[in-house]
């Protein structure tokens, strides 16, 4: 890089967190999220969110979208883009100045619009059957597993793609792990661990002390400004059950 340069551009993880609306309410939408950012604020005021329009009947127009990011803000988080979706989302996009973010694929093609569409239009992940928990993963689906060894410290964040991630030492407050799969932590979690970063709601975290900020399994969290007596520092698993996400002891 020349020394001259104006910047240095690079791409990496970034923790962001999606906001899926579920009816075109803003005041409701805030109202919401009012209410996550005063149960957890450390974690969620000033959060980085991404607006997921996927779940509506039908997508909404500039005006209505606008006010919906404008309720975002005004609970205290920054909107900083759309979910990747549909060529109509792509084209929203564009007019309101956002970008498409590809880490979070919404919903593809509502179903009016999918009616006529070829097969081969069809969201392959839609078709992915999971495998029972102690069954080995199909071929390819998994690269093994990654391995960090030592400590993460705050504002250090450690991702296994397409693996399971085990970390022997402390995972630090503010400090995040990532998986694919599964998280084992041989150490405190006191940061944040989440598992089944795409999808997978088979994932499990396991942790030798638990102190986290949050848990997240297939993106269904839990988020503790203070961990329960029965939790705090013991050695625990969380693993979902339809869409809530439970922690009991080993």
């Amino acid at each position: 890089m020349d020394a001259n340069d104006a910047c240095d551009l690079r791409f990496g993880q970034v923790g962001i967190a999606c906001v899926r609306v579920r009816r075109v309410d803003a005041a409701a939408l805030c109202d919401e999220l009012e209410r996550r950012v005063r149960a957890a604020p450390q974690m969620f005021a000033r959060a980085a969110v991404v607006l997921d329009l996927s779940h509506l009947p039908a997508l909404p127009d500039d005006g209505a979208v606008d006010a919906l990011l404008e309720a975002v803000r005004s609970a205290g988080m920054l909107p900083v883009g759309l979910a990747y979706g549909t060529s109509e989302t792509e084209a929203l996009a564009k007019r309101m100045g956002l970008p498409l973010i590809a880490k979070f694929r919404a919903a593809y093609e509502p179903a009016a619009a999918a009616a006529g569409a070829p097969a081969a239009a069809v969201e392959p992940a839609a078709q992915i059957q999971r495998e029972p928990i102690l069954s080995a993963p199909a071929p390819g689906s998994m690269q093994g597993t990654l391995h960090h060894a030592g400590s993460v410290r705050s504002g250090q964040q450690v991702y296994a793609r397409d693996r399971d991630l085990i970390v022997t030492g402390a995972v630090a407050n503010g400090a995040e792990v990532i998986a694919d799969g599964n998280i084992h932590i041989y150490g405190s979690l006191r940061g944040r661990a989440m598992a089944g970063a795409q999808g997978d709601g088979k994932a499990r975290i396991f942790v030798s002390d638990f102190r986290a900020e949050l848990v997240a399994i297939a993106g269904q969290y839990r988020v503790f400004e203070q961990i329960p007596r029965d939790l705090d520092g013991q050695s625990v698993q969380c693993w979902l059950e339809g869409d809530k996400l439970l922690i009991a002891r080993l």
